[in-house]
């Protein structure tokens, strides 16, 4: 049976206007708990989904030109990423840093001895790690490391976590080559809400899993096959449906384009309220 779904099923607006609307309000974003002046998002996912060129993509839209502030490899079928790196972002019409880090991790591999170890993650996600830390795949950080924090206070720790996953292969996730990565990935969204983390899912390469997208980025919303692909995520980590953002990062071009800004941006900005909500909940404790 073929499931037909209602055309623009996530009304979502592509006018010209709404680009600068979103950047005004993460650029005007108030942290509402004053223990933390920034927020900190850490985005985690398989090798090779687009973590860094997300990150990337964030970057440029905020410095007006392409960036490549989280080094990424378009080769590699190894992690390109190999130590913990928060990445700030300075805003170009103000030149002040926005209130946020997105932290960038080394991928996750399908073998106990290759990728980022599970135990680190989680590590990460309570604050201990400092940037600079090298991952080692065969074991977790100890305690006697220089970059593990003993005492992590409110800023240290995550504020919203972001699995990445790739619209073109979450179909094939469920393959023996690839289900280790995923028992991974569920472990870690465990830890996120035993310690009430948020949690959203930043599906990328939505341009290669649906023909119609390829050719016009603002039909995403009237596409039966990312919608499809959303919920084979929702499917696979439990994150809820309007928790599912689709972007296309940049990758081959070399100009700013608004229908990809949007995308991006309202994923953004919706991690940014997850994570700000967070903060403002531990304010009342």
């Amino acid at each position: 049976m073929v499931v037909v779904f209602p055309e623009n099923w996530r009304p979502f607006s592509f006018d010209a206007s709404r680009k600068q609307e979103l950047i005004d309000e993460v650029r005007n974003l108030k942290v509402t708990n004053p223990e933390v002046q920034c927020l900190r998002i850490l985005v985690h996912g398989p090798v090779g989904v687009g973590k860094s060129s997300f990150i990337n993509s964030i970057e440029s839209i905020f410095r007006g030109r392409m960036a490549q502030g989280a080094l990424a490899d378009a080769m590699s079928g190894t992690s390109f990423t190999k130590k913990f790196h928060s990445q700030k972002f300075r805003d170009v019409k103000t030149g002040k840093f926005l209130p946020f880090v997105i932290s960038d991790i080394m991928g996750l591999e399908n073998t106990a001895t290759a990728g980022a170890h599970v135990d680190d993650l989680m590590i990460a996600l309570e604050g201990h790690l400092k940037d600079g830390f090298f991952f080692n795949p065969v074991g977790p950080v100890q305690k006697e490391n220089p970059n593990y924090n003993s005492c992590p206070t409110l800023p240290d720790k995550v504020h919203c976590l972001v699995s990445i996953l790739p619209a073109d292969k979450i179909a094939m996730m469920e393959n023996e080559q690839v289900q280790d990565v995923i028992c991974k990935l569920r472990e870690i969204r465990q830890k996120a809400t035993d310690l009430r983390i948020p949690q959203v899912i930043v599906m990328t390469m939505v341009d290669k899993a649906c023909p119609e997208v390829q050719k016009k980025l603002n039909m995403i919303y009237r596409s039966k096959n990312i919608k499809r692909k959303m919920q084979e995520c929702t499917n696979k980590l439990g994150v809820p449906m309007n928790c599912v953002f689709p972007v296309k990062n940049y990758h081959e071009e070399i100009e700013l384009q608004n229908d990809i800004d949007i995308l991006l941006l309202s994923a953004l900005k919706n991690i940014l309220n997850f994570a700000n909500d967070h903060v403002e909940e531990k304010a009342n404790y």
